[in-house]
């Protein structure tokens, strides 16, 4: 695929080239984060749809911003590039994106003016998780009752002990305490500047970084005015004291390709950086023959450390970044979910978890390398389990993934409602949280392949994903030992198994 190979392919005629006073602490990985922030900037779902449309009309060339050799590797793949129109839109982008930065560096040092006095953030107890939303943060003051990461992070073994402070960004959210924790809102990850020594340090590095980076672009060396926003935070973060960093910052999966300039600096300063895994649905499904390539991004990858569930997942993180990588084991990691309590459903009953599929528009966007999670599979998902269970006389208690309104196949949503108007099947808000769902009921069945298989298997409940369609292969690593179950006969004969053996349980000694 393309976007491996941009991920792996090293940014030519950039090396020794980038300046020291301009990238800081991160000059030395500087390739390796400009084509990750390639990657995120151009890379995404803008550039599916013009090779899509291209990949439809062999006379169509394809015409994106992107620097030379993106459009060399367009050729290699076979797709016609109209260069000129590449080029203007290119060097428009980047003058964009230097005008960016220039703006933003002035942003940070009013943003310090407007401080002025006021007291500095002590983050030498303090962790900071990056990019948060409300439904990520603790629903009460007892921990105990919702599971999201806050709440998870103030349960886990592996964390240091003189942490007393949770930093997150989500505005609104009352100051209150998780466990031992202080949950403290901060608008942004870095502290603002403070005082005429680190206001003037830092309009100086700008002003030189801002005509750096100009002139550079004039000269056709785009790479400092494309990451000039980026280097203005990491300069912001040099500028403040070190104990107004937090002790560790934590990424989630959800942006794993890049890693920002400005966590070099904490790094340099004697803070940490970590990236942690809520989800394992992280490989493309296994072909007949062979493993396709990882998802484009992965082995661009090159956080000090990592959270993981279980040791598959320890190997796919090696499988993307070798085997010198830092990892921690850590078993599930919860990310979201309400504190509501479900009561323990009645008789024999089936937690079921699927995928919401979304229109066709958007999910042929992601030019994704099997398409699975599309009505035709996740439609016959829903139904054969609901039938099945229907049989047995239990109760199918269904979470969907997530809530996304019209974004959702209308296909499967007319599907959706016509099951969940059956009198054995209980609706569950997609708010709650999925280990709730599992507490709750006797057996769980999920689509290939949802972490609430493990969650299960985590809390003693039995757990299988189930593929309606046959296509995906039972010694799927993706599934980290949970079994397959491949078509109807082997769902109904595993279904009936589990509802034996809840029967026999329900006999009186």
């Amino acid at each position: 695929m393309i976007k491996n190979e941009l991920t792996e392919t090293v940014v030519p005629n950039v090396s020794g080239r980038f300046s020291p006073a301009f990238m800081g602490a991160a000059i030395v990985a500087a390739e390796r984060v400009l084509r990750q922030y390639l990657l995120v900037l151009i890379g995404g779902v803008g550039l599916n749809r013009s090779l899509l449309m291209c990949a439809g009309d062999p006379c169509r060339p394809v015409v994106y911003p992107m620097p030379m050799y993106w459009q060399e590797a367009m050729r290699r793949n076979g797709f016609a590039v109209s260069q000129w129109r590449c080029q203007l839109l290119w060097r428009g982008y980047v003058l964009g994106m230097w005008a960016y930065g220039a703006f933003r560096a002035l942003r940070i040092l009013v943003a310090g003016m407007r401080a002025g006095g006021a007291p500095r953030p002590d983050g030498v107890s303090a962790v900071c998780f990056m990019y948060l939303s409300r439904a990520n943060l603790p629903a009460s003051d007892d921990d105990t009752s919702s599971h999201d990461i806050v709440s998870w992070f103030s349960r886990w073994p592996g964390r240091s002990k003189r942490v007393s402070k949770v930093w997150h960004s989500v505005p609104g959210v009352p100051c209150k305490r998780v466990g031992d924790l202080e949950l403290e809102f901060r608008p942004d990850a870095i502290a603002p500047l403070c005082g005429r020594k680190e206001l003037s340090a830092y309009a100086r590095w700008s002003l030189q970084a801002i005509l750096t980076a100009g002139a550079d672009l004039l000269r056709g060396q785009w790479w400092h005015a494309l990451l000039l926003s980026q280097a203005t935070v990491a300069a912001q973060a040099r500028c403040i004291p070190p104990e107004s960093l937090a002790r560790t910052y934590y990424f989630h999966n959800s942006g794993w390709i890049y890693r920002p300039v400005w966590t070099y600096e904490v790094e340099a300063a004697g803070g940490a950086v970590a990236m942690y895994f809520y989800s394992t649905n992280c490989e493309p499904f296994k072909r007949v023959d062979a493993y396709p390539p990882m998802y484009y991004g992965y082995r661009s990858m090159n956080w000090s450390s990592y959270l993981v569930w279980d040791e598959a997942q320890a190997d796919f993180v090696r499988r993307a970044i070798g085997p010198s990588a830092k990892i921690d084991v850590v078993g599930p990691i919860w990310f979201q979910g309400s504190a509501e309590i479900l009561a323990p459903a009645p008789g024999f009953s089936v937690a079921v978890f699927d995928v919401t599929p979304t229109r066709a528009s958007w999910y042929q966007a992601l030019a994704l390398d099997t398409e699975f999670y599309v009505p035709e599979t996740v439609n016959a998902f829903i139904r054969d389990v609901s039938e099945e269970v229907a049989a047995l006389g239990g109760r199918m208690v269904w979470k969907r993934k997530r809530q996304i309104g019209r974004m959702a196949h209308p296909g499967y949503r007319a599907c959706a409602e016509r099951l969940g108007c059956d009198e054995h099947v209980s609706l569950v808000d997609p708010a709650v949280s999925a280990l709730r769902v599992i507490e709750s009921t006797t057996v769980t069945i999920s689509l290939p392949f949802t972490s609430t298989a493990l969650l299960a298997c985590d809390s003693g409940k039995p757990s299988v994903f189930y593929d309606p369609s046959g296509r995906v292969q039972t010694d799927d690593r993706a599934a980290h030992g949970v079994p397959v179950l491949s078509g109807r006969d082997a769902l109904r004969a595993w279904l009936a198994d589990q509802h034996r053996t809840f029967e026999q349980r329900q006999i009186p000694a």
